[in-house]
Order: C-alpha cells, then structure tokens, then sequence
C-alpha cells in the first residue's frame, strides 16, 4: 500500500479522536448555559460582569466543594478601555472538576458590608461532574 493511501485513513482516525475528546477547559459567563456537565479533570473557568470601583462584590455562597476544587483566588480582568476611571470588567475563577457527583455553584452580587440589603445580582448554577 502507497503512503498516500495510508494518509487518508489515519487522517479520519486523527479527527475522530480529537471529535471525541472533550474540551479540557469549559468557560461559563452566563446563568443561561446551566446546567452544566463536566468530566473529571476539566477546567471551569467561570467569568461574571465586575466593576469593583462600586463597592460590589461576588461573594461565594456555595462553591459546591464536593465536586469542585478551587485553582486560586478571584482574578479582575479591566476592561479593554484602558484608562477610564470606574471601569467595569470582568471577575473570573478557576476550578477543576475534582469528583463525580451534583452541586450548586451560587454566587451573589452585593457590598460586602450590607448583607441586609438583597443581593443586585445572583448566579447559581447546578453542575455535573461525570
């Protein structure tokens, strides 16, 4: 057999594996794409609208500690518009889809200082790790 012939095959073998494997990280920035379900190993990287120049915060109600392990603290991403004072951008976690089961992710958008006061924004999320 010629090796073009041999190409063609392993080609279609290559692609079908690649079909096959799922994405190692998964990226969540709307309540809209939930629920979610992850297989053991992948990365969630969960992004949420911030401006922390108001005093709001996302503050962690349930990080569904018993399928996600946290990769690090919150990061704040500025926006684009380099420069203007009070500037909203985006906060993003990491986590890693640790073990098999269901969970919550619930975060609440509010100043830390006045949980008395209803949260301006809520995300909750129901995740599968498989």
């Amino acid at each position: 057999m010629t090796p073009a012939r041999l190409l063609v095959p392993l080609s279609f073998s290559l692609l079908a594996a690649c079909a096959q494997a799922p994405k190692q990280i998964v990226s969540l920035d709307d309540q809209q794409d939930c629920p979610l379900i992850l297989k053991t190993g992948q990365t969630l990287m969960l992004m949420l609208p911030s401006n922390p120049t108001t005093g709001y915060r996302w503050l962690m109600q349930n990080p569904a500690p018993s399928i996600l392990g946290s990769l690090g603290p919150e990061v704040f991403n500025a926006s684009k518009d380099v420069g203007l004072v009070g500037e909203g951008g985006q906060s993003v976690w990491r986590y890693r889809a640790a073990n098999p089961g269901s969970g919550h992710l619930m975060m609440v958008y509010q100043q830390p200082w006045a949980p008395e006061v209803a949260p301006e924004r809520t995300f909750d999320c129901v995740i599968t790790v498989n």
